[in-house]
């Protein structure tokens, strides 16, 4: 093949390369050599590499053109081939319309592969694959109580099914989808731009049938053609003992329909928990401040103290001072995830009493005397 390119050279293959390593060596090689990824003088030395390695491999992944190249090189008479051209944007420079030859090649995937989604107005998303259905998002207001010991409610929420009237196929009753006649059931029209640097190749979604390559020329009249409405669903929500604020409840396919069959989506129910008048949380912990009689707390005794299942009895010591903390397990939070429970804690404050009566106040003189303490004296700081 004397005087004609090798193909096989500019892709860095074997002449008996496969298929799969053909499409590998280009994937790498444009990916390298593609204009956008070098700036300056590079760029058109990259310009110049990217357009070899397209028209390399437009030849080579080409099972009749890659024969005839084989036995006649790179001059060989071929109608559907244009030797490359001049353009790199969109791949415009060559006839991808030629590609038949057995060999089924996606060019969106090739380009969703090297470059991501959406290069040159390709997609990798495709209308008529499954699509999950769109999460959606429910706030519910629970009291503490609610939060501590879990609870059932029942909630409307609003979000797309699929319509009755035309069991989804968005035609009205009686009538049926037709294909596309704008983009001929491709569902993707393809626009081609002459500039002084070649043919550029735009790919984008039919705007009449939005992709899915079918017309629906008399819609149904309760969903407009989308074969999709909007309902409300009264659902049970079984809310677990022991949330927290800010946690959700999510219920798998109770979203919005899923798309071309695609799965329903899920409904995330976050939850936030009003304040409580007397107690606090803190983990699996409820905390709160109890006041305690100043005679309580120095003779010791019995209080009555608040849980959220009832008042009950404790004992505290004789002498007890203020900010004592005091503890009953198992009186706390429940966790979600076993049979745990946290614990009740409370702090207490000494009530020290005040506008004492003249009997009151003797009595507590007496005392203070007992003590060796003389209340009725002065002291000097020092003294103090």
């Amino acid at each position: 093949m004397a005087g004609s390119k090798d193909y096989y050279e500019m892709l860095g293959v074997d002449k008996t390369a496969t298929d799969e390593e053909l499409k590998k060596a280009y994937r790498q090689l444009a990916k390298k050599y593609h204009p956008d990824s070098h700036e300056g003088q590079d760029k058109k030395a990259a310009e110049e590499k990217f357009k070899q390695v397209s028209e390399a491999y437009s030849v080579l992944a080409d099972k009749q053109k890659r024969a005839q190249y084989d036995q006649f090189g790179s001059n060989f008479e071929n109608p559907g081939f244009s030797g490359g051209g001049d353009g790199y944007g969109g791949f415009g420079g060559f006839d991808f319309s030629g590609f038949s030859g057995g060999m089924d090649i996606d060019l969106e995937d090739i380009l969703g592969s090297v470059f991501g989604s959406g290069f040159g107005g390709f997609s990798s998303n495709k209308a008529d694959r499954p699509t999950k259905g769109a999460d959606l998002r429910y706030n519910m207001h629970l009291t503490f109580e609610e939060a501590v010991f879990g609870t059932s409610k029942e909630v409307n929420v609003t979000r797309n099914e699929t319509c009755t009237a035309c069991s989804g196929s968005g035609a009205k009753q009686g009538t049926y989808s037709v294909t596309c006649d704008k983009c001929a059931g491709k569902g993707k029209i393809q626009t081609v731009q002459n500039t002084i640097m070649g043919a550029f190749s735009q790919v984008k979604t039919c705007d009449k049938c939005n992709g899915t390559g079918k017309f629906n020329p008399t819609p149904c009249e309760k969903c407009s053609g989308s074969g999709i409405v909007n309902k409300v669903k009264k659902i049970n929500i079984k809310i677990p003992a022991g949330i927290d604020n800010g946690q959700a409840v999510s219920l798998r396919g109770e979203g919005d329909i899923g798309k071309k069959g695609g799965p329903n989506g899920d409904l995330f129910v976050v939850v936030a928990v009003a304040p409580h008048k007397i107690f606090k949380r803190s983990d699996f912990n409820i905390l709160f401040d109890i006041k305690v009689p100043f005679t309580k707390a120095v003779l010791g005794g019995t209080i009555t103290i608040p849980t959220l299942e009832g008042d009950m009895e404790f004992n505290i010591p004789e002498g007890t001072e203020t900010e004592s903390k005091f503890k009953i397990r198992g009186k706390g939070v429940p966790s979600m995830r076993g049979s745990i429970r946290g614990d009740l804690e409370f702090t207490v404050h000494i009530d020290v009493p005040r506008k004492l009566n003249e009997k009151q106040k003797e009595l507590l003189i007496q005392f203070a005397d007992s003590m060796g303490d003389d209340v009725n004296k002065k002291k000097s700081f020092f003294g103090r």
